[in-house]
């Protein structure tokens, strides 16, 4: 089931797009690839690639610490889940 990234997966996430993107361009730089649309493309393809991946590793990880979170499969179990993190008073 679909459930929004943790905030740390942001953060990571977002540090490491940007130093692949310098090591890409710099790597791109070296062979003489010059600059234009398609290095562009390529820089940021093979960047959002490795953050995705960097920000998939911390949710992985931080599930192995604190365990898998409950989330609610639709509205109608909603109320159900509130009892179970002892939300609503009984």
């Amino acid at each position: 089931m679909f459930s929004l990234p943790s905030i740390w997966n942001l953060i990571i996430s977002t540090i490491v797009f940007f130093i692949v993107a310098w090591y890409v361009r710099r790597f791109l730089d070296e062979q003489g690839i010059h600059n234009g649309t398609k290095r562009g493309v390529l820089v940021f393809a093979i960047a959002s690639l490795v953050s995705l991946g960097a920000g998939e590793a911390v949710d992985w990880s931080q599930e192995k610490i604190e365990g898998k979170k409950l989330t609610a499969k639709s509205s109608a179990g909603l109320p159900q889940l509130m009892k179970v993190i002892n939300q609503i008073p009984q």
